[in-house]
C-alpha cells in the first residue's frame, strides 16, 4: 500500500474497503483490512476442494457451484461482508481457472 509497507492488497480485495470509488484512502487501518484479506484468502484457497468436489460430484455446472459458494458465505453467521464473500467467489473461479461469475443480484 505504500513504500515502507511490506503488506500487498489486491486492489480489488483494497477497493472494498476505500471511503470512495478511486480514493486510495481506507476507511479502516491497513492492518484490519490485511487480515480481512488474509481471512477472505484463506477461505477461497480451502474452498478449492469443495468447490471441485461439488462439480465432479454432484454433476454442477461451474457457475452453479460459484452461486452455491456465494449463496453459503452470504449466509448469516460465515463472517463475511456481502462485498467480501463476491470477492472469494471471485478468488475461487480465479484458482480453479473457471469463468468469473455474473451476479446480477449483486450488480456485479
Amino acid at each position: 500500500m505504500n513504500e515502507h509497507s511490506q503488506i500487498l492488497l489486491p486492489e480489488a480485495f483494497a477497493d472494498i474497503y476505500r471511503s470512495r470509488p478511486g480514493s486510495a484512502r481506507l476507511v479502516l487501518p491497513l492492518a484490519e483490512v490485511a487480515a480481512r484479506h488474509e481471512l477472505c484468502e484463506d477461505l477461497a484457497q480451502a474452498m478449492t476442494e469443495h468447490a471441485r468436489t461439488m462439480l465432479f460430484g454432484a454433476h454442477l455446472a461451474e457457475d452453479e457451484v460459484l452461486r452455491r459458494c456465494f449463496a453459503g458465505l452470504r449466509a448469516e453467521g460465515a463472517g463475511v461482508s456481502g462485498a467480501e464473500a463476491l470477492w472469494v467467489v471471485r478468488r475461487l473461479a480465479e484458482l480453479l481457472d473457471w469463468e468469473q461469475p455474473e451476479f446480477p443480484e449483486t450488480g456485479q
